[in-house]
């Protein structure tokens, strides 16, 4: 049951992200796939006592590499999918609560924190890097049509 909690919050915040960036209607589902597959994946990996860091990585990994596949077949600019689809995983929570430990003088946990919030955020550019680069390799490689 729980799973089926976490496709259904996560696809409905990846697809409501996009309707607020004005994604194509045509596009929202694909949005909420997208969100939907990182964050379970993230979920799974967390289960199998992951580090966080390297979940994220991994998932946003996914994510990117969702997207190309969803942009080229849709012939929609790749970013309205990544940016959908890397919400799940944005570590807002996590982020806000350093904030509200600096508030109440807590600087020792807010440090704690806040460092990890930066390392999640570190994390989902890596996986956005890592598919761009592998997402080059594989066009640089696939053999290119003479007509």
């Amino acid at each position: 049951m729980m799973y089926l909690e976490q496709l259904v919050t996560s696809f409905i915040a990846s697809a409501a992200f996009g309707m607020i960036f004005n994604a194509p209607r045509k596009a929202l589902l694909q949005c909420g796939f997208a969100g939907m597959v990182g964050w379970i994946l993230y979920i799974w990996l967390i289960e199998l006592e992951v580090i966080p860091v390297t979940a994220t990585v991994v998932a946003a990994f996914c994510v990117t590499m969702i997207s190309y596949f969803f942009a080229k077949k849709y012939k929609i600019p790749i970013i309205i999918f990544s940016v959908s689809g890397i919400i799940p995983l944005v570590p807002g929570g996590l982020a806000y609560d350093a904030l509200r430990h600096v508030v109440q003088n807590e600087y020792d946990l807010a440090v704690q924190l806040g460092a990890r919030a930066f390392m999640i955020s570190g994390a989902i550019a890596l996986g956005l890097i890592l598919a761009e680069v592998t997402n080059q390799v594989i066009k640089k490689s696939a053999p290119t049509r003479r007509s």
